[in-house]
């Protein structure tokens, strides 16, 4: 067994053993979710979190602080729905709070964010990415099972209005599903100044049901952009640790993501670590294990002591998310319980 280095010993920050440096912090506030997505969990839902498993305002607050401390300069906010979690704006304004403040981000399905976008604003969110795969209302209701385009197009405007800028969309495309109408999606985008990431669809679902085979790779995606608008790539220098490769649309200003999960991974750049909503810290959205810090919080642990833990499970973070393994195994846990 590989004895790991103390970590009190090692340098300040989130560190690995292959010197990647974590500074973007995705905290699951809820696994909850007001959608169906078919990619994403049955029709049914999922058995959610009892509320007495889930960190309080005050613990997720506590520990996303020794994050911050560490080096953590972005947290990003995720679910399941983050709209669910009744104390939203509260916890947003106690992160601001957060000295040094890092930035704030969210990741919503927009369902529920006309009504709070203001606040959420005030309170200090600095931007939203919305997800949004399709804006055909059919084929947007037959995917969430629910009839809510609506509503998300209001929470897109009203995030726009209040300053939650540059406001991102992101899109998933499906063989089958809605992959003839990427090119729409963008047009769509580009008419209300919405910043567009497509991305892979990627082995989180509750259903263990992707398959490679069925994915919309990357390149067929900027094949299928490529018909309709020149798309000239942007200097991989200026991309630093973002998942997307992004393009200039007929040269600009106007750009373009696509984030190549699958077939293109990023892992060498990573720089995440996740929170989930019941306190266990893990180094990789594919991670087999996790670390608990509820725990150890509830039972009285110091600050140094939970970062010790914290500190511990990054160095354990692998080289790469090895779907391309012959021996990858999905994690138990899907998309909607780990955070995106």
């Amino acid at each position: 067994m590989t004895r790991l280095p103390d970590p009190t010993t090692r340098p300040r920050g989130l560190v690995d053993q292959f010197g990647r440096v974590a500074r973007d912090l995705r905290v699951s506030v809820t696994d909850r979710c007001n959608l169906r997505c078919t990619y994403c969990m049955p029709a049914d839902g999922l058995p959610w979190l009892p509320k007495d498993e889930m960190l309080t305002d005050e613990e997720l607050l506590r520990l996303i602080g020794i994050f911050v401390r560490d080096g953590i300069t972005q947290v990003r906010l995720t679910g399941g729905e983050p709209l669910l979690r009744r104390s939203l704006v509260d916890l947003v304004s106690g992160i601001a709070a957060l000295d040094p403040r890092p930035r704030i981000a969210m990741t919503t399905n927009g369902v529920g964010l006309e009504r709070v976008a203001t606040r959420l604003a005030a309170a200090g969110l600095d931007r939203v990415n919305v997800s949004l795969d399709t804006i055909d209302a059919e084929t947007f209701t037959i995917l969430t099972r629910r009839n809510r385009l609506d509503d998300v197009e209001a929470g897109l405007r009203a995030a726009a209005e209040a300053g939650l800028t540059p406001v991102k969309v992101n899109a998933v495309a499906m063989r089958g599903v809605n992959d003839e109408a990427v090119s729409d999606v963008l047009a769509w985008c580009l008419e209300r100044g919405y910043e567009l990431r497509f991305i892979e669809q990627m082995p989180l679902d509750a259903q263990h049901a992707w398959d490679r085979d069925d994915m919309i790779s990357a390149d067929e995606i900027r094949e299928r952009l490529s018909e309709r608008w020149t798309l000239t790539p942007l200097p991989t220098a200026d991309r630093g640790s973002a998942p997307a490769e992004r393009f200039l649309i007929d040269g600009g200003p106007a750009t373009v993501g696509i984030i190549a999960s699958v077939s293109a991974p990023f892992c060498a750049a990573c720089d995440r670590t996740r929170l989930t909503a019941d306190g266990q810290v893990r180094n990789c959205l594919f991670s087999q294990t996790e670390t608990d810090l509820r725990g150890p919080l509830r039972d009285g642990a110091s600050d140094d002591e939970l970062l010790g833990l914290v500190r511990g499970e990054m160095w354990r973070k692998k080289p790469g998310h090895g779907i391309d393994d012959p021996d990858f195994v999905q994690p138990d846990r899907p998309m909607s319980a780990i955070g995106g």
